[in-house]
């Protein structure tokens, strides 16, 4: 019982030092957050005493700033006021010395105005007396002055188109030539002549024989199912096939050479192997359309339009392969598209496709430039390619730089020394009309056309024409010869004029 009160006393001792140190230390505790609290209090109040000084140091700085920069503002304003006031007392004094001067003007013009009116008085009594010198009245001195003025003011101005020409034809005719040469030399196409005959060349004569046919029958029927007409006569070894149509003429050759290597010549045969070689003849039309689009690189043309190309295989123009001149102008006129930075593609395309209207068979009341534009727009052509087509002899207006590309490297193809055969008569009736045009013209003595038909040389005669009016002259007749004929490239006129003086020692 003792131990268990004295634990009991000790437990009891222990609780209440706990209670009172809880309570010490709640004291202490309390007592430094009070100090913290109002050390806290101190500085704060420091604190705010410190920001305040520093923010009305700031103001009265911003203050004084602010009061500088008013004073300097103030002080511009003073010295533009000051020089406005300058410039006003300037300008016055300007405004009074240009009324002054509008014064003297004024003043100036009312005695220049007096002084005229002297002037044309004497200018009256002047010319009043001239009349009566010159015995001519002012409208008849007037008339003689302007006559001679004219003829002055002609002189000089043929002068001037002179030099104009010369300066053009050294400028754009040295970059025109130079563009057509560039494409002339990078297009080597060779010459085509096309007959209207062919020949079968045979081994002996005793196939003519066979080729006839008891009473003509054989050459009949052949003829009848070629449309063409077959000579047989005494020429050596060789029959001759005749017809304007050249892919009759092939068709007839290709028959006899079929024929007459079976050996089996009767009409039926004939009949039979002419429709095979009509087949065949077309298959390879088709066949060198495609080709030759192939060869030039043109694509998505109508099927056609790719028949017909291929059929100028067996057209001929003047003597020229229809086909080899389409091929040679197409090539020819890319050359030249890309020299003036063009599209080569589409001058190439109108280039081939530019005589398309002289295959068809049947007889046609349009020009054949119009009806190769209908056919090509038929076919679903551009409309440049159209317009090149139509408009290359001058049939259509031209809408396309396109067109007139596709007319010289017609005109450069076509013109080619031995590229074309012309008839003799509108030859010479071509050179004839050029030497009467030129002889229509005053003053002119003679005229020869040379150089077949490329050159006009002009003789005139010297007391009626003078050097002056030589260039007028040559001109004149240039543009007569350009607006009323038709010739292949280009002709050049030459007048002469010379002064023989002839004596006689007797």
């Amino acid at each position: 019982m003792d131990i268990i009160l004295a634990i009991s006393i000790a437990v009891g001792c222990l609780i209440i030092g706990g209670v009172i140190g809880f309570v010490l230390f709640r004291y202490i505790i309390k007592q430094k957050y009070n100090q913290i609290i109002k050390e806290a209090q101190i500085e704060a109040e420091t604190l705010k005493e410190k920001k305040q000084l520093e923010l009305k140091e700031k103001f009265l700085n911003r203050k004084a700033e602010l009061d500088k920069e008013a004073n300097q503002r103030n002080q511009k304003m003073q010295s533009f006021e000051n020089k406005l006031k300058q410039r006003e007392l300037t300008l016055n004094q300007q405004h009074e010395e240009v009324q002054k001067k509008m014064n003297d003007i004024e003043s100036q013009r009312n005695n220049l105005s007096k002084q005229q009116e002297k002037l044309d008085a004497l200018i009256v009594d002047q010319r009043s007396k001239l009349e009566a010198i010159s015995g001519l009245t002012t409208e008849e001195a007037r008339e003689s002055l302007i006559e001679s003025l004219k003829d002055e003011a002609k002189t000089q101005a043929q002068q001037y188109i002179n030099e104009i020409m010369d300066e053009a034809k050294m400028t754009a005719n040295k970059e025109a030539k130079k563009i057509v040469i560039q494409s002339i030399q990078r297009v080597a196409s060779e010459t085509a002549v096309e007959n209207s005959v062919s020949v079968f060349h045979i081994d002996s004569d005793e196939v003519k024989g066979r080729v006839i046919g008891r009473e003509g029958r054989n050459i009949r029927a052949l003829e009848a199912a070629t449309g063409t007409e077959i000579v047989v006569d005494d020429t050596p070894e060789a029959i001759v096939i005749s017809a304007f149509d050249p892919v009759r003429r092939e068709i007839c050759r290709l028959a006899l050479h079929q024929l007459v290597a079976d050996g089996r010549i009767h009409p039926a045969r004939i009949e039979e192997v002419v429709a095979k070689v009509k087949k065949q003849i077309e298959e390879e039309i088709i066949e060198t359309g495609k080709r030759t689009t192939i060869d030039l690189g043109i694509h998505g043309l109508h099927p056609e339009l790719i028949r017909i190309v291929g059929k100028m295989k067996y057209r001929s123009s003047y003597g020229q392969n229809l086909l080899q001149h389409a091929r040679e102008t197409a090539n020819l006129c890319a050359v030249m598209a890309a020299e003036l930075g063009l599209n080569p593609k589409k001058a190439r395309r109108a280039g081939l496709l530019h005589d398309i209207g002289k295959v068809p068979d049947e007889q046609l009341e349009i020009p054949h430039a119009l009806y190769g534009a209908q056919i090509a727009e038929k076919y679903k052509e551009k409309p440049d390619i159209c317009n090149a087509i139509g408009a290359h002899h001058d049939e259509m207006e031209m809408t396309t730089l396109l067109a007139p590309i596709v007319q010289v490297c017609d005109a450069i193809s076509g013109a080619r020394p031995g590229a074309r055969r012309e008839i003799v008569e509108a030859y010479i009736k071509r050179l004839n009309d050029l030497e009467n045009l030129a002889a229509s013209y005053p003053g002119v003595t003679k005229t020869y056309a040379i150089q077949a038909g490329r050159e006009l040389r002009v003789i005139v005669g010297a007391d009626k024409i003078s050097d002056k009016d030589i260039d007028a002259l040559s001109a004149d007749i240039a543009k007569k010869i350009q607006d009323e004929m038709t010739y292949p490239g280009q002709v050049k006129i030459t007048v002469i004029r010379e002064t023989r003086a002839v004596a006689f020692a007797k």
